[in-house]
């Protein structure tokens, strides 16, 4: 059975990551296994059309504007909006990831 979890405990959990070894073993677990979650993180993102065809013809028209302020303010804004939804979906794979994890050890119902 997967934990459910209320806010308040997903609030506290998100403040314990403040501190600064926090990642200290989630960064070198990570390391190891680098490229295989890019790929992940790629195909997520690619599935949920944030690179397809509005995301290019954005991205062309921000390029593209003749006013120089505009189109670094313009750029920006996608860089921004780009890292969110990177840092959106790379959380979500890192909870599926743990989820996995979890009934990976989990026994099968009727196991003792």
């Amino acid at each position: 059975m997967k934990p459910a979890y209320g806010e308040e405990e997903l609030k506290l959990a998100v403040e314990r990551l403040s501190e600064p070894e926090a990642f200290e073993d989630a960064e070198r677990v990570v390391a190891t296994v680098a490229p295989d979650l890019q790929a992940v993180l790629v195909s997520a993102l690619g599935a949920g059309g944030w690179f397809g065809e509005s995301h290019q013809s954005e991205t062309l028209k921000a390029a593209t504007m003749p006013d120089e302020d505009q189109r670094l303010t313009a750029i920006r804004a996608l860089l921004t909006e780009e890292t969110h939804m990177g840092m959106m979906v790379g959380v979500a794979v890192g909870w599926a990831l743990r989820s996995e994890m979890v009934e990976k050890d989990e026994p099968e119902k009727g196991e003792s």
